[in-house]
């Protein structure tokens, strides 16, 4: 997304906004499924360590019920 964001010509904050939606608007649902299942990963594993660094949770594909202590 971020990419084709700077794809757009922008001379204002509402053109930044606009490009924002409309490179939004064009992403497919698969997409927007797998960024949120990538995240409730991500937040499962910090919450299992604490807040600390969990980096290497997601590296050792920890199963998701080990994570939801």
């Amino acid at each position: 997304m971020q990419q084709r964001v700077y794809e757009c010509r922008m001379d204002s904050v509402n053109e930044l906004k606009l490009c924002l939606i409309d490179v939004w608007n064009s992403l497919q649902q698969n997409v927007i499924d797998a960024a949120i299942n990538e995240w409730r990963k991500r937040l499962r594993a910090c919450v299992h360590a604490d807040g600390q660094h969990f980096e290497h949770l997601l590296r050792a594909h920890v199963p998701n019920k080990v994570m939801d202590k």
